[in-house]
């Protein structure tokens, strides 16, 4: 299949790389030294070149603030039987989107990045299919995925935005708010490193990935739920009841399972 690939940021280039062992593949980033970087695929200088590519999948994998309008500078360069892709991490605005678009779409989130996970043995790790999706399309990306081991799950737009809320606004909100209270002269115990650590990977990540995640309209829920826990938390404290701790903490370690 010939497959054009924009965005070649952390998970468009391991996407293009992924696909060049079994597809004929053709990059475009404006940052042609990204698109340059990858070896066995075609660099392409502009989205006008999707033109004599022809490609039969087009995948963006630009940031969230960006996606619309790289559709929209790409598609009237494809061949109308291409189905197009998004991978972003939240899907506000793409059912819109995909609503007036005459292409065939599938709409996916690799749950997993390059911060975090081993990207050469991704076994333990999660992939969303939006279920709205093209069929086909979305059964080459079952096929593409479920090769590498990993777990592939299907839902709605909404089910997907609601579920990413929980998924990934809460535990970045919880590093965040830990980020926040870091005293630099302070000694570090094994916890605190070991916070530190996925503070520092969180923080590494792009501002505009953050961002997507943060400002999901589902993400002021969970924002709500910490900042009632630690309200509970510090009443507890205040209180010094030995027996209300030892409820919470139960409660937590049920949670934890």
């Amino acid at each position: 299949m010939k497959i054009a690939v924009s965005g070649i940021g952390h998970m468009g280039a391991w996407l293009a790389k992924g696909l060049r062992k079994d597809h004929v593949i053709a990059v475009y980033d404006r940052d042609e030294g990204r698109s340059g970087a990858i070896d066995g695929v075609t660099a392409l200088s502009r989205p006008s070149g999707l033109a004599d590519f022809k490609p039969e999948l087009f995948i963006n994998a630009v940031s969230l603030r960006n996606t619309i309008s790289a559709f929209e500078e790409s598609v009237p360069y494809l061949p109308k039987e291409c189905i197009i892709c998004d991978v972003v991490s939240i899907k506000t605005g793409m059912p819109d989107y995909y609503r007036e678009s005459p292409f065939r779409f599938v709409s996916m989130h690799p749950m997993f990045g390059p911060t975090f996970a081993n990207m050469d043995s991704l076994r333990e790790e999660n992939v969303v299919i939006i279920n709205e999706s093209d069929r086909e399309g979305a059964e080459f990306f079952r096929g593409f995925f479920t090769g590498l081991g990993l777990k592939v799950f299907e839902y709605s737009f909404q089910e997907h935005d609601r579920m990413m809320a929980y998924s990934l606004t809460l535990p970045f909100i919880a590093t965040m708010v830990f980020t926040a209270c870091v005293d630099a002269k302070t000694v570090p115990g094994t916890t605190f490193r070991k916070h530190m650590a996925i503070a520092k990977g969180l923080l590494s990540e792009d501002d505009s990935l953050l961002t997507e995640i943060l400002f999901n309209p589902h993400s002021i829920a969970q924002v709500e739920k910490v900042t009632a826990r630690l309200e509970f938390l510090k009443h507890v404290i205040r209180g010094k009841d030995d027996e209300e701790l030892a409820s919470f903490f139960k409660k937590l370690r049920d949670n934890i399972g």
